[in-house]
């Protein structure tokens, strides 16, 4: 295994102008494939409010939810850093709570660092989490828990005032001590001079190449929703085309009573009915029957 990712490798990647590949996790066995297959941060994002459980945008998203899945995708990531999303109003409504809030993700969600949304005005509240030793990235431009305030999901610091405070708001969290930022729904030209302007890392989605990194959400890349069809996300597989037709075949082989064949049967020689009253005493081999292994134990790796 590869040497365990932390936030000083994001930094010495940015240095070395080496691209820095992050997505999103709900859970260990996604956790596992995404670490193996190479990714240096897997994200627990409150877009599982979207995502995992239907909902319309991040904002049901609750501390024990994230603290949920964190402890899942810890356990399944080996060498990829883990962020754990900070969920709406977890940090919001002071700065006790917020710092509270984060140091329950780190110590029960067992993630490495805590991202939350917002700029300058949430620089104190930074800077107090990450006095208390737990790294925060920012996230700045679409930020959907505030989706309400931004009247939905649009493009962010389109126009030369705009763009300026979200430059400003940039430079604001790296002096407040974040370690990387996201830059979510912005002009690539924007993306690219906040990058140019931070010595901290910045990962986009939907902001153009030129950031030190992307993100993209597991279930966007790996083409499970058909109908969600935004212009930064590209498809990477066609999960839903292939997880319908596994399904479907499986259904048809079960109503057709070919599933399960004798490959996928167990079978006793020695077993006989007898009545339900009668407790007779296990032969020898009847006493090992029941030793067949079934498999290993799911989700533990083997």
């Amino acid at each position: 295994m590869k040497d365990k990712v932390t936030i000083h490798t994001l930094k010495r990647l940015k240095q070395a102008a080496q691209k820095i590949c992050m997505v999103t996790a709900y859970d260990a066995t996604f956790a596992r494939i995404l670490d193996e297959s190479g990714a240096d941060v897997l994200l627990v994002g409150d877009s599982l409010g979207m995502v995992v459980q239907g909902h319309d945008s991040t904002l049901p998203v609750t501390m024990d939810q994230m603290i949920y899945h964190s402890v899942a995708v810890t356990r399944g990531a080996r060498r990829a850093h883990v962020v754990g999303d900070m969920p709406f109003m977890s940090y919001q409504t002071s700065i006790e709570a917020a710092v509270r809030n984060a140091g329950r993700l780190v110590a029960e969600g067992g993630v490495g660092s805590v991202k939350l949304e917002g700029g300058a005005e949430f620089a104190d509240t930074v800077a107090a989490i990450t006095r208390a030793s737990i790294p925060v990235m920012g996230h700045l431009g679409l930020t959907p828990q505030s989706v309400h305030k931004m009247g939905g999901y649009v493009v962010q610091g389109k126009d030369e005032q705009a763009a300026r405070k979200i430059l400003q708001d940039a430079l604001a969290l790296e002096r407040a001590g974040c370690y990387a930022l996201v830059l979510e729904g912005v002009p690539a030209e924007l993306a690219r001079q906040i990058t140019q302007r931070l010595s901290i890392p910045t990962i986009g989605i939907g902001a153009g190449v030129d950031c030190d990194g992307q993100v993209l959400v597991c279930y966007d890349l790996l083409g499970m929703n058909p109908h969600f069809k935004p212009k930064f996300v590209k498809r990477y597989a066609d999960l839903h085309g292939t997880i319908t037709g596994a399904a479907s075949a499986f259904f048809s082989e079960v109503r057709a009573g070919t599933f399960p064949d004798e490959d996928h049967s167990f079978h006793s020689k020695t077993l006989r009915l007898v009545a339900s009253n009668a407790h007779p005493e296990p032969d020898a081999a009847e006493a090992t029957e029941g030793t067949e292994k079934i498999g290993p134990i799911y989700g533990v790796p083997v």
